[in-house]
Parts: C-alpha cells; structure tokens; sequence
C-alpha cells in the first residue's frame, strides 16, 4: 500500500493544544471493525460500552523530562532529547544543531550538574552521549529537565502531570501513551466493579513515534525499536480471557504492538522484556487483541496504518471524516476512539 493511501486533511484548529480540565470528559467516537457504524459518547460512558469479562491492557510507562536545555564548550546552545538508555550513562538522543554537537563534542547542562560528552553519530542522525552527574539520574532529570512534548503542540503546558496517566509508573518514554491519558483513578475503579479486568504493559515510547513515513510504499518503512516488557501476570490474564473467549482489548496503540508482537499464532502471550519494533499496517492478521482504545493519530502516520489494519482503511478514513464534522479533538491532548 501507499502512504498517500492513509492522508486526510484536517483543520490545524483542531489540534488540541492542552488537554481538558476533567481527563474523562473527552469525546468519544465508538466505531464497530464489523459493520463500521459508529456512535458518539463520551469517555466517562466506558463502563456502560466494555463488557463483564473484558480484559483491558494499559501501557504503564512513565515520561521522563528528557528535554534538556544547556550549552557547549563553545557557548553555543545546545538542546537534547534522550531516547533511549544504553546503560551505564549513556543515552541515544536527539540534539539540535546536530552540525554542531560532532563527536568529542563536550556538554554542559545546569551550570554543570550534569555534563555530557557526544561519543558517537549514528545512523539517522542521532547521537551517543554520554553523561556525568552526581548522585541519582532521574533525580538530575527532575530538576533540569523539561518535558518533551509533540512537535505540533506549541501551547505551555502548566502542569507536567497532565502528560502522564494516572497509572504511569515506569520512567523511561520520551512520549506519552496519550490514549491513557482519558483515564481517572474513580473510572478505573468502576470498570473492576464492573467485572472488567485491568492489567498492565510497559513499552518506553520513542520519539520514532513522530517521525514521518519516507517511503512511498509503507512496506519499506522500518520501525525504530523500543524497550518493552510483559509481566507473567499480565500473560496469564490475557491467556485466560483468550481461551475463555472473552474480549482482549489494548489501551493505545503501544499497547498493541507489545501484545501482538509476542503472541503466538494461537493468541497465547509470552511474559517478555527486550525490544519490539512491530510495524502493523493493513493486511496484518492480528493474534491477540479483539478491540483497541486509542486518539486520533496524524496522516501517513505508522499509528494511523495500526488502526486501518484493525478496522479497515476506509472504516477509519471515514471515521475521521465524521470526528473532523463533528469538531472532535486531535493528537495527543484530544479526543478519542473505541475499536470493537
């Protein structure tokens, strides 16, 4: 298929710039993969559209403030952003200028709290750095560093806490999973009384996730791999509504590609910790999850190709259509969808 397959054109009015004052108050298009009929709720209506049974599985990774602002040897401004911790110190990142952090290049960020010294230029242009800091490094983090927020959302965001979900536990993503972001402590709550089960993933989102596909033919992209991992318990829940028959359903699209990727073909889960770079796009035959929970995602994006394969390209172009009519909310701070 072509990447041009998967574009629409939507309003820049209707990318949401902060999220709500009440998480659970966002907007909420209910789509069937069947039948594509669709209806319009809102999110706090969850426990009345999951069923006794269902088996919800969240992404419980945590953002770290990976943006940092400081300077080089030579004065000049410097801006990283970690991507991915390569263990003892050092991180892949992002810098800006890139022509002007080469290997060797010494980093100061702080007034010297925490320095870095730029090891290696890899491919796609990032870069190897290694830094040096006392005591405990996301304590550094904390009070250096910034949030990292989408490149399409240029408003301030007044309260970092508001780009983390109520579950977020495990520092590590570069990005939000923005399709928890809907969530409150009270719904979850009333989604267990309901009889709907709740368990956990952790896959540390990259900044991969906004790059754009290049390549025409979508089958030519490559997904950057990301850390992930899942809990025995969380396999033996999902093993046990699978042979029960009973509904899988994975909150936002991390979610997903950390089941899909260690199912078998059967639909049995593996516990599992390492890396995935599961690229799903239509024509993908999934194995695990029967519904998904998910925002709405930019044109020609590898998540918007996610929720093709899920429910059909043109189920969710026309989708779209209806939630740009209807004036929903995009990206990261916007509304949302339920696929089932």
């Amino acid at each position: 298929m072509k990447k041009s397959d998967f574009y629409f054109d939507l309003p820049p009015e209707l990318i949401a710039q902060t999220p709500l004052e009440k998480r659970d108050y966002s907007r909420l298009l209910c789509l069937s993969r069947q039948t594509g009929e669709m209806r319009h709720r809102h999110f706090y209506d969850l426990p009345d559209l999951l069923k006794e049974g269902d088996c919800l599985v969240l992404n419980d990774s945590r953002v770290i403030p990976a943006r940092l602002f400081g300077k080089r040897a030579s004065g000049g401004a410097v801006e990283v952003v970690l991507l991915r911790d390569r263990g003892d110190g050092l991180w892949e990142c992002l810098t800006r200028p890139g022509r002007k952090t080469k290997t060797d290049t010494p980093l100061f960020f702080g007034e010297g709290a925490l320095t870095g010294i730029v090891e290696d230029e890899i491919e796609g242009g990032n870069r190897l750095i290694r830094f040096q800091y006392d005591g405990i490094f996301l304590e550094v983090l904390e009070k250096l560093g910034r949030m990292p927020l989408p490149p399409y959302i240029h408003a301030e965001l007044k309260d970092s806490e508001r780009y983390q979900t109520v579950y977020a536990v495990s520092p590590g993503s570069a990005a939000a999973p923005t399709a928890g972001l809907h969530f409150t402590k009270e719904l979850l709550s009333a989604l267990e009384r309901n009889g709907v089960g709740i368990n956990y993933v952790t896959l540390h989102v990259g900044l991969g996730t906004f790059r754009p596909v290049k390549s025409e033919n979508i089958e030519d992209h490559e997904m950057h791999a990301e850390y992930c991992e899942i809990p025995q318990q969380t396999a033996d829940a999902v093993n046990q509504a699978r042979l029960e028959g009973r509904r899988i359903i994975a909150v936002g699209t991390t979610s997903c590609r950390t089941l899909e990727s260690r199912s078998a073909e059967n639909g049995m889960l593996s516990a599992y910790a390492g890396f995935t770079n599961t690229f799903i796009y239509p024509g993908y035959r999934f194995k695990c999850i029967d519904g998904l929970i998910t925002n709405f995602h930019l044109p020609e994006s590898t998540l918007i190709m996610l929720v093709s394969a899920l429910a059909g390209r043109e189920n969710i172009l026309r989708a779209y259509e209806e939630a740009i009519g209807e004036k929903y909310r995009f990206f990261s701070f916007g509304d949302a969808m339920l696929i089932i």
